[in-house]
């Protein structure tokens, strides 16, 4: 029995300690208030979890934001004062029917075909060699693309080997891709606003000593992602194919490579070769560049490849 009245006596102290343990509610509480969230004040808006997360969240978004127009985010650009070289840059003279601008509207009417059937507006230009013309027609074809009203073009300098455009624009190199690409520039920082309307500048930045490692560093695929929508075409001038790699990585962030080639000039083994350097990418024409004026009408030829599955290569 004593063994009964000993777990008795502990069952009743437990009950005990419980109940002095327990907390009423009290009578009465105050109602829980909700603010309403249309006359909530922005900084009422709970934060997020912490600064971490708020980072996280910044990087994984492209966009600079809601309620800013694209005309107030292009206005933080560099205001560049451009002196072009008016005998290569051919529509800063002023002369609509120069020798070259129509097939410079040609060659834009050619991408705007394909653009139709393919999601095209980052376009790389590159060349086999040296010397054949790339960074020509990279700004030419910038040029025309915003001859066609409200058409916005960027014109980006990839070429961190021998860059050339900032000399045919007549404006500063630096700060440029280069400062980007090394974290020490943003976007708006290297981005140049000149005299013709729409067009837009990125420069190549100062000279580095290892260039393809600074292109797959990551951070050019986060400039374009930011900057694709603020615009309709982006033009990118790379290094030749053949020599270095760059143009191989550069590619990879583009929806179309254009081959430019030099008549009499492009050795037939070295454009093939660049032609591989982008296997696997969209080729979406070659230009021919440097044709003896007294031998055609054209000084440029523009030839699509309408077959993705390489049986134009041949034309």
């Amino acid at each position: 029995m004593s063994r009964i009245h000993e777990a008795l006596k502990k069952a009743e102290e437990q009950r005990s300690a419980e109940h002095e343990m327990h907390i009423e509610p009290p009578l009465a509480s105050a109602p829980e208030v909700v603010p309403d969230p249309i006359s909530m004040p922005v900084a009422a808006v709970p934060p997020l979890a912490d600064e971490r997360d708020r980072r996280t969240v910044s990087a994984a978004m492209p966009s600079f934001g809601t309620g800013l127009s694209v005309e107030s985010l292009l206005s933080r650009c560099v205001a560049g004062h451009w002196t072009p070289d008016r005998k290569t840059m051919l529509f800063f003279n002023g002369d609509e029917q120069g020798y070259g601008t129509e097939e410079f509207r040609t060659l834009r009417s050619r991408l705007y075909q394909l653009r139709d059937r393919l999601p095209l507006k980052k376009v790389l230009v590159t060349s086999a060699l040296p010397k054949e013309g790339k960074s020509f027609v990279a700004a030419n074809l910038a040029q025309v693309l915003v001859q066609q009203q409200g058409r916005r073009t960027l014109l980006i300098d990839g070429d961190l080997r021998g860059a050339r455009l900032h000399n045919a624009l007549g404006t500063e190199s630096s700060p440029g891709l280069t400062e980007y690409l090394l974290g020490e520039a943003d976007e708006f920082a290297i981005l140049q606003r000149g005299p013709m309307d729409n067009l837009f500048f990125i420069p190549c930045g100062r000279k580095v000593t290892s260039p393809a490692e600074l292109v797959a560093n990551g951070r050019l695929k986060t400039l374009l992602n930011r900057l694709e929508p603020l615009f309709d075409w982006m033009v990118l001038d790379s290094p030749p194919a053949v020599p270095v790699s760059d143009a191989g990585l550069l590619a990879n962030y583009c929806d179309g490579v254009l081959m430019v080639v030099r008549s009499n000039s492009t050795p037939f083994d070295m454009a093939r070769k660049a032609r591989q350097e982008f296997s696997g990418k969209q080729l979406v024409g070659v230009v021919l560049n440097g044709i003896d004026q007294g031998n055609s009408y054209s000084q440029y030829y523009y030839d699509a490849y309408g077959k993705p599955n390489g049986k134009n290569e041949q034309r």
